[in-house]
This record gives structure tokens, C-alpha cells and sequence, in this order.
């Protein structure tokens, strides 16, 4: 596994965020990683402040997985760790136990919305196992959730659902993520409010900024 180094904000409320795809053949090889390009490029057209991010594609190894989250949270820094894959009741599928592995406190409503989300379109969203955590060091705390592995369904997950006069039907996760990345202590993040309206309360919002 590549050495990490800590990144470091161009801007202080610029996101650091981590990249984690986990899959036994896309990192061996045999077929090419699909859900690191789609969430880099979801977070640019997200946040009004680009991101900084670092990527990860390793396999299906729960002692990996757990080593990569540490290692993004305690010495990169990340605010915020997205991975895709692993999430499912096959053998292999070792994620939500890795996440689990290196978290400090669960955040089940994370996990709770994504199946409720993906409900809409199959029923063996049930089988899915996402999670979501925070992880804390003396210093720093990060968000961690984990998301599903096809690039049409990671922005279904993040965005939710609209009708056809685009009125949010269910609300996407990423709607919550900045406000939990404020309590938590990490940068005032913003989204363009036509892909996800970010929530947060009155007492919470900045004078000025995408947030109404």
C-alpha cells in the first residue's frame, strides 16, 4: 500500500476526502474501476470548493480495508471517506466489518436512508449492508460511509430521488454530510444547491453562502 503523506488545505474550508474502491478484480486487474472516477467527479460538480482527494482501489481484505481507513483519517487527515463495494452478504464482502473495525461512533441513519433510497428501484436492496462511522483521533474525526459499488446507484444514493418536475421525492445522504462534517469539527463545506440542497439549521448557517 502506497505511503501516505498528510494533505494539506489550500483554503480552510476546503474537503479532504478519501477514495476507497474495494473489489478483488478491479484491483488485480481484470476489469477497470468505475466507482473512483464516478465519485471524484460527482464531488467536483458538487462542492463550490473543489476537493482534495486521494484514491484508493485495493481488494476484498478486511485487514486492508480497516489498514486504508486508518491510514486516510489518522495520517492523511481526510474529513470525509467515501468507499464503494464489498457491501453485499457474499463471502467476500468484508466492508461494513472493515468500517466497523476502525469506528469510534455508528451513524445507522446513513445506512438506513441508502437501502430506503435503492428500495425504490430493487428489492434486494435489502441485502445491502452499508454503514457509516465516525472515526476520531486525539486531533481530527472523520465521516466514513460506505456506498454502493455501480456509479448509477452512488448517485442515486447521494442525490436521492426527484420527480419529473425535479421536487426531491426521497432525499439523498449527501444532504446531511455537511452538517455532520461541521459537528464533528471539519471544514464549512457547500454544495450547488440544483444537484443536493445541503441542510443544515438556521443557528448552524454562515451569512453568507449556497445554504437557504
Amino acid at each position: 500500500m502506497p505511503d501516505l503523506l498528510p494533505l494539506q488545505r489550500s483554503h480552510p474550508d476546503q474537503l479532504l476526502v478519501g477514495l476507497v474502491s474495494i473489489s478483488d478484480r478491479a484491483s488485480s486487474g481484470v476489469y477497470q474501476d468505475q466507482g473512483l472516477p464516478a465519485l471524484s467527479d460527482w464531488l467536483g460538480r458538487v462542492l463550490t470548493r473543489v476537493p482534495q482527494i486521494v484514491s484508493r482501489l485495493i481488494p476484498d481484505e478486511r485487514a486492508q480495508i480497516a489498514a486504508t481507513l486508518r491510514q486516510l483519517v489518522d495520517v492523511a487527515g481526510c474529513d470525509l471517506v467515501l468507499t464503494t463495494g464489498g457491501t453485499g452478504p457474499a463471502r467476500r464482502d468484508v466492508t461494513p466489518e472493515a468500517t466497523r473495525d476502525v469506528a469510534t461512533r455508528e451513524m445507522p441513519g446513513f445506512g438506513e436512508q441508502m437501502r430506503q433510497i435503492s428500495l425504490h428501484f430493487v428489492p434486494t436492496a435489502i441485502l445491502s449492508r452499508q454503514v457509516a462511522v465516525i472515526r476520531e483521533t486525539a486531533d481530527h474525526a472523520a465521516l466514513i460511509i460506505n456506498l454502493p459499488g455501480q456509479p448509477k446507484a452512488i448517485q442515486e444514493t447521494l442525490e436521492g430521488l426527484r420527480d419529473d418536475q425535479g421536487a426531491i421525492l426521497v432525499p439523498g445522504i449527501f444532504a446531511a454530510v455537511p452538517y455532520c462534517i461541521d459537528l464533528i469539527g471539519g471544514p464549512y463545506i457547500e454544495t450547488h444547491s440544483a444537484l443536493v440542497q445541503a441542510f443544515r439549521p438556521k443557528s448552524a448557517r454562515r451569512v453568507t453562502g449556497n445554504q437557504h
